[in-house]
């Protein structure tokens, strides 16, 4: 069975998945091709004619109905209970709308299953070599996993993962046989629980520290051993009510950066959350409020209700953001969020969290892709 989100089910037959999309003029997504709107990866669901097989089921973000992909998905990555247990055995992350998948021999493996813009006949997968544990620290628990281009095929692509703990491990796929991780020891603990991302303008993967205080950049050059650190100083926070505050500060708290290609901002934003109980008496983790930071590049954050024509997509996949303008049926000024057990948005300019509790095997966000002609 596959969560219906209430909607009713459009089937989309064929090869290619129907969607609404239009050239993004100077975004960073931005070609003379159209694109796939981005999408929300909500079940795999066995196929009835094939055992080993299931399909995959989206929800575009302009569109509110669930969307059946006839597209064939690898029958490990339909069992939930085995491969989408995060930072167990499961999927450790997404990037670009590739995921990473750890192999019984300790390798990494990325593949474009999961994407439903990518070939349905001729998936494609990379190996990466296996995984080294530092001294003192784990390979097993994950935070996520980034990339600093859209395909790992391409020379220059770098994949990072980010672990729990001090380990950080940075690996160029188009090495192939002389491909290593560069294992970095991190050594303040402020980053060991964060996730990282990559700065397309600075060239480096960034990671926030635990309360959003220090952004801390890596790459393979100078700052491999010796990262760059910066401290942020926050503006604006008074126009935050204390009752306001007082709900915040009993939250379980996580930070996320996200660029923008499009208008050249960098954000940090903050997602308080807390446990609550479901029909079925089971915990949940509900979101109460996000804050989202406008970052200057001399370490200024200034709280914002109004990031424009923008929408962040916030997911177990990398953060990414794109102009609502971009694709018709999308609302500007929000913050799209997708966990294990919730999918929802975020109203800026009101301040309006409306979300719903559910189970996702697969929570990613897939960023808008090229549809081939």
């Amino acid at each position: 069975m596959f969560l219906l989100l209430n909607q009713p089910l459009k089937l989309c037959l064929g090869k290619g998945v129907l969607v609404r999309s239009s050239p993004l003029g100077s975004d960073s997504f931005s070609s003379s091709l159209q694109q796939t709107p981005p999408c929300a990866i909500i079940s795999v669901s066995p196929c009835p004619y094939a055992g080993e097989i299931g399909n995959l089921n989206i929800k575009n973000a302009n569109e509110r109905s669930v969307t059946h992909v006839e597209k064939d998905v690898p029958g490990e990555l339909s069992c939930p209970l085995k491969h989408f247990r995060f930072g167990i055995l499961g999927t450790i992350g997404s990037s670009h709308g590739w995921v990473a998948t750890p192999l019984d021999d300790g390798r990494v493996r990325l593949q474009d299953d999961l994407n439903p813009a990518a070939s349905y006949t001729d998936p494609k997968h990379i190996s990466l070599p296996p995984l080294v544990t530092l001294p003192y620290c784990q390979t097993q628990l994950v935070t996520n996993m980034s990339m600093s281009s859209s395909s790992p095929e391409e020379e220059d692509c770098v994949v990072a993962i980010k672990f729990f703990g001090p380990q950080l491990s940075l690996c160029r796929p188009s090495a192939q046989s002389s491909s290593e991780w560069i294992n970095i020891r991190i050594a303040n603990p402020c980053f060991f629980s964060s996730r990282v991302m990559f700065s397309k303008r600075d060239g480096m993967f960034h990671i926030p520290g635990s309360g959003g205080h220090l952004i801390g950049s890596w790459d393979l050059g100078e700052h491999k051993e010796h990262p760059k650190i910066q401290m942020l100083r926050f503006h604006n926070l008074a126009e935050l009510t204390m009752s306001k505050l007082e709900i915040l500060h009993s939250c379980s708290t996580s930070e996320h950066l996200v660029e923008s290609q499009t208008t050249g901002e960098t954000f940090l934003i903050k997602w308080y959350r807390k446990t609550t109980r479901s029909m079925l008496d089971m915990p949940k983790m509900k979101t109460e409020a996000l804050l989202v930071f406008k970052l200057d590049e001399v370490g200024n954050a200034f709280y914002t209700e109004d990031i424009g024509d923008l929408v962040i997509f916030l997911s177990r996949a990398e953060p990414f953001c794109v102009p609502a303008s971009s694709f018709p049926g999308m609302y500007p000024n929000r913050v799209e969020i997708f966990d294990v057990d919730e999918i929802g948005s975020v109203n800026l300019a009101t301040c309006t969290v409306s979300t719903r509790n559910s189970t996702f095997n697969a929570p990613y966000y897939i960023p808008p892709q090229n549809i081939e002609h």
